[in-house]
């Protein structure tokens, strides 16, 4: 095999791997979004399938302080994780921190931000 093809079948193999990462689709709240009253779950949807034992959610309010979450569910074929909110959430700036497990093994984290309007 030549340097070039070489190099061709090793871009297209990394390529490859990083497509298979569960990476953040869309979540409920919305990044950056300001809702008119506390949610009463977060559902966060990803480009693939998640193992749930490995997977959680974080939130964080104004205050810093952590929210009260209840067990998260996996819905949509596993690719969305659904988490209750166990108390309404008071008006203000919240984050929410995620890290998650694909069911091919890869381990991908983030986070994102919403606003409870007062």
């Amino acid at each position: 095999m030549t340097r070039l093809g070489l190099a061709a079948f090793l871009a297209l193999g990394l390529a490859g791997q990083a497509l298979a990462h569960a990476h953040l689709r869309l979540a409920t709240p919305a990044d950056k979004s300001t809702v008119k009253s506390s949610p009463g779950e977060l559902n966060l949807i990803f480009t693939e399938s998640l193992n749930l034992k490995f997977s959680d959610v974080k939130v964080t309010g104004p205050d810093k302080a952590a929210v009260k979450l209840g067990d998260p569910e996996l819905t949509r074929n596993g690719k969305a994780l659904t988490v209750p909110v166990s108390a309404p959430l008071d008006a203000g700036a919240y984050t929410v921190e995620w890290h998650v497990l694909s069911t091919d093994g890869h381990k991908t984290n983030g986070s994102y931000t919403f606003t409870v309007k007062p």
